[in-house]
């Protein structure tokens, strides 16, 4: 690890202040992606800005028909909310299956998103349920926000304080998950709303993305039996030693459909 300047702010002003001033300065939520980073030597920050002094960023509150979590809130936080559970029990499982405890009790969804880590869970949650997410400057539609692979919307000292998750009124998350990471091989997050359905894929390909086909067949039959032949093509999907292009496509469709299930029960 080499050597950097460690600063805790107390307030979201303070953090933007800090990563304004010092060019090389990294911002730091949960620390579960930065920290191995940090110490294989694979990042090198003149200074680390920490988050998790600034109590503004956490929490999960309603406002009218949306869910709204802070960004420094905790999965673990974010699972166990009841008010997560009643609105969007989806979102409230997806949290619970995030890596293990001691990921869920140390990693926020701010980090996970602005990450935007291709195997990450939340990024699925984000477009799935068309979410809103909120920063120091602006307001993102989920559908702007994942640009490619570790690669997102923020810019520079830009933080996200919050994302908001409209209420479904069906949804379910199902993923394949790397036995050893619990990183989604493949992860799927079905979702209808008052503005349609959607269905978003993480783990497969360098980003989130959206399988329109089967968005079109869910919105005139919300069932698995409507998308059950749709087929996905392995062009451009990740293909490593846990897993082809091929098998990926495959368990897409697999997903989908148990995810649609889940939501209908």
């Amino acid at each position: 690890m080499y050597d950097f300047a460690y600063h805790r702010p107390k307030s979201v002003a303070d953090a933007i202040g800090l990563l304004k001033s010092k060019p090389e300065a990294r911002a730091m939520s949960g620390g579960m992606t930065l920290i191995p980073t940090l110490k294989q030597r694979l990042a090198r920050p003149s200074d680390v800005v920490d988050l998790g002094g600034v109590k503004e960023l956490a929490g999960i509150k309603v406002e009218g028909n949306n869910v709204v979590v802070g960004g420094m809130t905790r999965h673990a936080d974010v699972a166990s909310s009841a008010e997560v559970k009643a609105a969007i029990p989806a979102l409230a499982y997806l949290a619970g299956h995030i890596g293990d405890p001691q990921v869920r009790n140390r990693g926020t969804i701010g980090g996970s998103v602005a990450n935007n880590d291709p195997a990450a869970d939340y990024p699925g949650a984000v477009l799935a349920l068309n979410a809103t997410v909120s920063t120091n400057t602006r307001k993102i539609a989920a559908d702007d926000f994942f640009k490619g692979l570790f690669e997102t919307a923020l810019g520079e000292g830009e933080l996200i304080t919050g994302i908001s998750f409209p209420k479904a009124e069906k949804a379910a998350y199902v993923k394949f998950p790397n036995p050893a990471s619990r990183y989604a091989m493949v992860g799927v997050f079905v979702a209808k709303t008052a503005s349609g359905v959607r269905v978003a894929v993480t783990g497969a390909g360098a980003t989130v993305f959206r399988v329109k086909a089967m968005e079109e067949a869910l919105a005139k039959n919300f069932s698995s039996a409507a998308i059950k032949d749709i087929k996905i093509p392995a062009d451009g999907l990740n293909s490593d030693i846990h897993g082809s292009a091929e098998y990926r496509a495959h368990l897409v469709g697999v997903m989908a459909r148990r995810a649609v299930d889940a939501a209908n029960k």
